[in-house]
């Protein structure tokens, strides 16, 4: 620097250390203060004395280091963007893909090894009837042999991925709804641990426990499968604008749909019943030639009259629909809820007696059958919307297999 003027090196090669006026062509205002071409520049990295005054120049002699160029800082912007998208791209991508430890994922969450192998031991007694069925298999069902175009371990496979995809979604479902924290299978045995432990405690302190005093793995999911599922029905069915919500008119267009089904509770049947005895030593055509006699009669009247011992009783039945029914309700509603007014039913044989029955009249308190009914068809099709609401969310997601991982099973490890 020394020797050089304000004047003098306007221009910089590449690279080169930056002088204190070489970016400033000379001016009146630069030429003004003579004490800044005096000993007053310094090279980088020079500290500044105290007395030296700092002039309206100073500043850019004071700093030797370059800014960046607008390219190169939208150069740099642009690499981090790029960055950037790949790193999430990267995350979204994993997050529905499997790990070396998982064998497939359903919506991002991961399937185990122990979780797959839980659902094949549990299907394996369904799978190998089907297979016998099907096949025609007798003994012991080789797992490693051909079932058609593939063995049958591999049909066990099959069928528990398509199950664990099924109860994934109502997992997912029942989380998403708050009813449980995890769909995990870890946490789903932790689960199970907890509850025997609970189940335990109640019976060693003499408490009343409702059901199995231990859970099985088995059955644990399938008792807690239930809830869950019972569970969301009700979640989903709640409100206006749920979408498993079942409208009085759908209830009302079921019910008519099935008026004969549902009109059972509050069906009334007036009918006449024919009993006659069968003597003994009865040839074998007896009941052949009652039965003959019978049709030629046209009704239960024009017969009591003719046959020996012969009973003829008129009653009155008032359906009280399928449940909690005894053993002569249940007898007589199969027969009479076949019937068409005037008609008489085949012959029903008991011991020493032939009994014949015919509907003189069947009458139906359809706002009796509504009522009665309502809540069970309303509930039925919950089930069916439920069912149809799955089956959507099963369709529209996503199931990733590691198929190496799954191939690595073999029968050893589903008799295990």
């Amino acid at each position: 620097m020394k020797g050089t003027s304000t004047g003098q090196g306007t221009s910089r090669k590449p690279g080169g250390s930056r002088k204190p006026s070489s970016s400033r062509r000379p001016s009146d205002s630069r030429r003004q203060g003579d004490s800044h071409r005096q000993g007053t520049s310094r090279k980088p990295g020079r500290p500044r004395t105290a007395s030296t005054p700092r002039g309206p120049d100073s500043a850019r002699v004071q700093g030797t280091s370059r800014r960046p160029s607008r390219r190169a800082v939208a150069v740099f912007a642009g690499v981090c963007l790029v960055v950037a998208a790949l790193v999430v791209t990267a995350v979204t991508t994993l997050g529905h893909r499997t790990t070396e430890t998982d064998v497939a994922s359903v919506d991002g969450h991961p399937v185990t090894r122990d979780e797959l192998l839980f659902h094949m031991r549990r299907l394996a007694p369904t799978v190998q009837n089907e297979l016998r069925n099907k096949y025609r298999l007798t003994g012991t069902v080789d797992w490693n042999a051909k079932a058609g175009d593939r063995t049958a371990l591999q049909r066990l496979e099959t069928r528990a991925l398509d199950e664990i995809r099924q109860d994934k979604t109502t997992l997912i479902l029942a989380k998403e709804q708050g009813l449980v924290d995890s769909v995990d299978h870890a946490d789903f045995l932790a689960e199970l641990a907890q509850e025997n432990e609970s189940r335990a405690k109640a019976v060693a302190e003499g408490r009343t426990v409702y059901g199995v005093a231990r859970f099985s793995p088995e059955e644990y999911y399938t008792h807690r499968l239930t809830e869950l599922t019972t569970g969301l029905r009700k979640r989903l069915a709640a409100g206006a604008d749920a979408p498993l919500r079942v409208t009085d008119a759908e209830v009302r267009r079921a019910f008519e749909a099935d008026r004969d089904d549902w009109s059972a509770s509050a069906t009334t049947y007036e009918y006449a019943q024919l009993v006659v005895p069968v003597p003994v030593g009865a040839s074998s055509d007896h009941a052949a030639r009652l039965q003959r006699r019978v049709a030629a009669a046209g009704s239960l009247a024009d017969v009591a009259d003719r046959e020996p011992g012969a009973r003829l009783t008129h009653g009155t039945y008032k359906g009280s629909g399928s449940g909690g029914l005894n053993t002569h309700d249940r007898d007589l509603m199969a027969v009479l809820g076949t019937l068409a007014p005037g008609r008489i039913s085949a012959p029903v044989k008991g011991t020493g007696q032939i009994t014949y029955y015919e509907l003189d009249s069947r009458s139906v308190d359809e706002d009796k059958a509504f009522a009665d009914y309502a809540r069970r068809i309303r509930q039925s099709l919950v089930e069916e919307k439920f069912d149809q609401y799955l089956q959507r969310r099963v369709d529209n997601g996503d199931i990733d297999v590691n198929t190496s991982a799954v191939d690595a099973i073999n029968a050893e490890d589903v008799q295990q």
